[in-house]
């Protein structure tokens, strides 16, 4: 009779538990903003969704060290009618860099690896060409990982299908078919945060050149199979027997070409994963930290890679501290969060180019699992956005509806981000509406007149239009104000080299 009872009442529980979690997830699809008392309207997630172009979502939450609950709206491809589903794999973008830490310092653990060591030290196919920039001193991989190497190349743009794919000697040197900059010394190592893809790339060598592996494989045998991420992969391209669970990207509603880009840069932005196999990193980590798992790391080198920044980013909330990191590929964008104390924790994963969308999503969880001390600060609407389809049929009509909104509406509209007009600029831009590109850089100059950014965007859209005298005169500003940024250096001397044609 007592054994029923006890059945019974595990049962019960169940079912309250079920109920409870139910209840949260209904709040957040029919209100996801609930927490935000300065909005007088509700907006359910298929709203936002809509009103940011992005198609498919894919949500876990951690709780208590656990998953709480997984969740997918929207499409995985919309051409095809195929819906997104927890196993539907994303681009992980930067969180590449995140998971490759762990392979990284595990080959430290081992004794295979140095993290204060130079890292030519174990480069055999190629060694870093070390010049007066970086004074002397030594990159270390604990500089690699925490993007305190003082390189270029912060980013990499993919590679369509069928194009031919750089080795990633080719992609160090700058040299074809590579599409990114060589990556060098722009200041040097030690000195500030710079962060650089092309620093994550030289340790995607270093494991190699280390373990006589090929990087995919050795990061699914001694990382994602020890994780049990089995869904996940770092094959660039993707292999075969997945197509059918891939997503397919978009920027701003339109598919990339292809359906989505190619990374042989692979540490730096080549998984392929899901919301549920992220989970498991999060959670091993959150063990780790408190000793109680060691799968890949010890508890010592976990606190080490936290401490250290070394492939994660960290928030401090009033000593409430995160490990948290984000991403972008072409056509995708994904953000993972974690507690380092209790058991809380998301990764969201999305098919679109805008990172908004995320923003609000985080904030209703934090807010629906109490987040102690998550910031939850109010939402402002996206002035980009709002003006967007304005723009698209009168650039000079959707200038003058912004104008007017910051005269009467400012506390509404986010004014004070200047990747709102810049994220339209390019749009405007890969339309081939160069014209009207200009327009919107011409106005985001005009907004932030101090930022390198803007007139680097403005620089470009003027080079793109072959008014180089004009480009050059941005580039220049751009140095005048961030003298480092190599990307103004090399698009000055291009500039050079056209004008004398």
């Amino acid at each position: 009779m007592r054994k029923i009872q006890l059945i019974t009442l595990l049962f019960l529980t169940l079912n309250t538990f079920a109920q409870k979690v139910n209840d949260k997830i209904k709040l957040f699809e029919n209100d996801l903003n609930h927490w935000d008392k300065s909005k007088s309207k509700k907006w359910t997630l298929k709203e936002r969704m809509a009103f940011y172009e992005v198609n498919a979502v894919s949500i876990a939450v951690i709780k208590d060290f656990k998953v709480e609950w997984t969740k997918a709206y929207g499409y995985a491809d919309v051409s095809e009618k195929k819906l997104a589903t927890t196993q539907t794999l994303f681009q992980a973008a930067s969180i590449s860099k995140s998971i490759n830490s762990l392979g990284i310092l595990k080959l430290v653990e081992e004794g295979k690896l140095g993290l204060d060591n130079d890292i030519n030290n174990y480069l055999k196919d190629w060694k870093f060409p070390y010049d007066s920039i970086s004074k002397g001193n030594k990159i270390t991989i604990s500089q690699l990982l925490s993007h305190q190497a003082g390189l270029s190349t912060s980013g990499f743009g993919g590679y369509a299908k069928g194009e031919k794919l750089p080795t990633t000697l080719e992609i160090l040197n700058g040299l074809k078919p590579a599409n990114s900059n060589a990556v060098r010394s722009i200041f040097e190592p030690g000195l500030k945060f710079q962060y650089s893809g092309g620093g994550t790339t030289i340790t995607q060598l270093i494991l190699e050149n280390v373990t006589g592996e090929k990087y995919e494989d050795y990061m699914n045998k001694n990382v994602l199979a020890q994780l049990k991420m089995n869904n996940s992969s770092y094959n660039q391209p993707p292999a075969k027997n997945i197509e059918n669970l891939l997503a397919t990207g978009y920027n701003v509603g339109q598919e990339v070409e292809g359906k989505y880009h190619i990374y042989p840069e692979k540490a730096a932005a080549g998984l392929w994963t899901n919301p549920t196999d992220l989970s498991k990193y999060i959670i091993e980590t959150q063990l780790s930290l408190l000793g109680k798992s060691n799968k890949i790391l010890s508890k010592e080198m976990s606190l080490t890679r936290l401490e250290n920044r070394l492939g994660v980013f960290i928030d401090d909330f009033n000593d409430v501290k995160y490990f948290a990191h984000s991403g972008g590929n072409e056509g995708f964008v994904c953000y993972y969060v974690g507690s380092f104390e209790d058991g809380n924790g998301m990764i969201v994963m999305t098919n679109g180019r805008n990172s908004m969308l995320m923003e609000e999503i985080i904030k209703s969880i934090a807010s629906l699992n109490n987040w102690k001390n998550y910031p939850l600060e109010s939402t402002k609407e996206s002035i980009s956005l709002t003006i967007r389809k304005e723009c698209h049929k009168n650039i000079d009509k959707g200038i003058e509806l912004y104008k007017n909104l910051k005269k009467n509406n400012s506390a509404d509209y986010n004014f004070s981000n200047e990747s709102e007009l810049n994220m339209l600029g390019y749009e405007l831009l890969r339309e081939g509406k160069i014209d009207s590109a200009v327009k919107i850089f011409d106005l985001n100059v005009n907004e932030f007149p101090n930022s390198a950014n803007v007139y680097d965007s403005r620089g470009e859209a003027y080079f793109n239009k072959k008014e180089y005298t004009l480009s050059k005169s941005d580039y220049l500003k751009v140095l005048e104000l961030e003298p480092t940024n190599q990307n103004a250096k090399e698009l000055l001397l291009k500039i050079e080299d056209a004008l004398k044609k």
